[in-house]
């Protein structure tokens, strides 16, 4: 099958010769024509196959024509800001003899600029969560006239938490309108997100659910957390790997590994959620043109960055929930090229790893390097991870955070206080992450539960060992009722991310 069959106008199919493609891939060729046909779709596709294409081509097929107004005739909700950056590209690829207009608008930039863009008209506009609520909530844009609906990497949208802000998003759009979910991942939670906003969906998936793509080799190595770096060091300089994207839990830990990969006199950056955009910008081109070795990531990394060629992926640290394992390894064998996916695993990371190997379904080989042999005890709880002071820190989905508002409950022995708190931003904290304080004391351990949406609304709760307990939201104007009756300190922390996959067929993806 050619793009030509699939009933895309002549200006369309000027612009994919011109990118080098022919052949569409099956997430491609399954999706355009029920899309074309104004179908409601639910797709799912490993990450890597052209997914993107899928709904540009299609959207900007049926948009052409019709002139730039002042209304925006297509939305496009994607979780981060450089899955937004991927798309606008993607769209000023396709649609440059189409005479349409699309803009990008997400959090961590001065605002004005995107004020006066949406004032001169734009026909596409692809968002994060946050920023559209901004923009929204001042007026600056208006949706009364939407025509189509692409939630772009959904299930990664609702493990940041940005169920909230999408609810209040669709609410305010035209109930008449194509809806278009597009996943990694099919989970229970996208199942029903499908079933509130799309109407009679058509159901698109080329590959089994959560599955890793075939052309991206897998294995593990146990090393204590102690000895990670160096061998990490080690591994790039024996191997002599030349690009290689490294992936931590944290953004301290992103900035500390960086700095320790330079001082072994290895190039490397960091990038995360902390990061200015300017700065994010800069570490991923020179990372894409070799003038930097190493980029050290979160997780915020995991969705948006496409990087041709990437041959090594490498997991510092296991991820806390499952599916985001899929989402990294899925940076690597893309575009039918073929990868390798390291993942670094201590002994308090075994239950962790264990439930990966669960969801991929496929063996992932185990070994050990010399002069690197592991000491410590494997931890057989899974989904669980040993955090530092001796507490636990659980993974698993409660929602996320492009919050980066910080909430605390109140603190002393028989109190109650409030406190402002909350913030808007869409870059995440974590996945999911957050601090949340409850009564204090001498000793106890440590938990929270922090939930937040990307238009700086955070939810958390903490629960003391004896009785105390805070709650505190972080919308603007949160409040905080701290109850105590103990002296003991209780934080209970949860942290969730989310997952892909990807798959090439064997020819160059559009």
């Amino acid at each position: 099958m050619s793009f030509d069959t699939l009933g895309l106008s002549a200006d369309l199919l000027r612009a994919v010769g011109e990118q080098g493609y022919t052949d569409p891939t099956p997430i491609q060729s399954k999706s355009i024509p029920v899309v074309l046909e104004g179908r409601d779709v639910m797709a799912s596709a490993q990450t890597g196959t052209g997914k993107t294409a899928a709904f540009t081509l299609p959207l900007l097929h049926k948009l052409a024509g019709e002139g730039t107004g002042k209304r925006v005739r297509a939305l496009i909700l994607v979780p981060t800001r450089e899955l937004a950056s991927q798309v606008q590209d993607n769209l000023d690829a396709y649609g440059r003899y189409v005479g349409l207009r699309s803009a990008v608008i997400f959090g961590g930039v001065n605002i004005n600029p995107q004020i006066t863009k949406l004032s001169r008209g734009v026909d596409i506009l692809i968002a994060t969560p946050g920023r559209l609520m901004d923009h929204m909530q001042r007026r600056t844009v208006d949706l009364s006239k939407l025509e189509v609906l692409i939630l772009d990497e959904a299930d990664r949208m609702l493990d940041m938490g940005f169920l909230p802000a999408i609810e209040r998003i669709v609410k305010a759009l035209p109930i008449a309108r194509q809806t278009l979910l597009f996943s990694a991942t099919f989970s229970q939670e996208i199942t029903a997100l499908a079933q509130r906003f799309l109407r009679d969906p058509v159901r698109v998936e080329t590959a089994a659910p959560n599955s890793a793509v075939e052309l991206i080799a897998q294995k593990a190595i146990q090393v204590d957390q102690a000895k990670k770096q160096k061998l990490l060091s080690w591994m790039i300089g024996n191997e002599d790997w030349k690009q290689v994207l490294v992936f931590t839990r944290t953004k301290h830990g992103a900035n500390k590994l960086a700095r320790q990969l330079e001082a072994d006199g290895l190039t490397a950056a960091a990038i995360h959620g902390n990061k200015s955009q300017g700065a994010r910008t800069k570490a991923l081109n020179e990372f894409k043109s070799h003038k930097v070795r190493i980029l050290v990531a979160t997780d915020i990394a995991a969705r948006g960055l496409d990087i041709d060629q990437l041959p090594h992926v490498v997991n510092f640290e296991i991820p806390n929930v499952a599916e985001d394992y899929i989402h990294r390894i899925g940076r690597t064998g893309r575009a039918g090229r073929e990868g390798l996916a390291v993942s670094l695993v201590c002994g308090a990371e075994h239950g962790l790893f264990s439930d990966i190997r669960k969801l991929v379904k496929a063996p992932i080989p185990t070994e050990v390097i010399e002069g690197y042999e592991p000491t410590e005890p494997l931890s057989r709880t899974a989904g669980k991870m040993q955090a530092r002071g001796g507490g636990v820190r659980q993974g698993g989905r409660s929602g996320g955070g492009q919050s980066q508002g910080r909430s605390s409950g109140g603190q002393g022995r028989s109190g109650q206080g409030s406190r402002q708190g909350g913030g808007r931003s869409d870059a995440p904290r974590s996945a999911s992450s957050g601090r949340s304080g409850g009564s204090r004391s001498g000793g106890g351990s440590r938990s929270g539960n922090r939930s937040g949406d990307s238009s700086g609304n955070s939810y958390s709760s903490s629960n003391g060992n004896r009785s105390g307990n805070s709650n505190s939201n972080g919308n603007s104007n949160g409040n905080s009722n701290g109850n105590s009756n103990g002296n003991s300190r209780s934080n209970e922390g949860q942290r969730s991310s989310s997952s892909g996959s990807s798959r090439s067929f064997g020819r160059k993806v559009a």
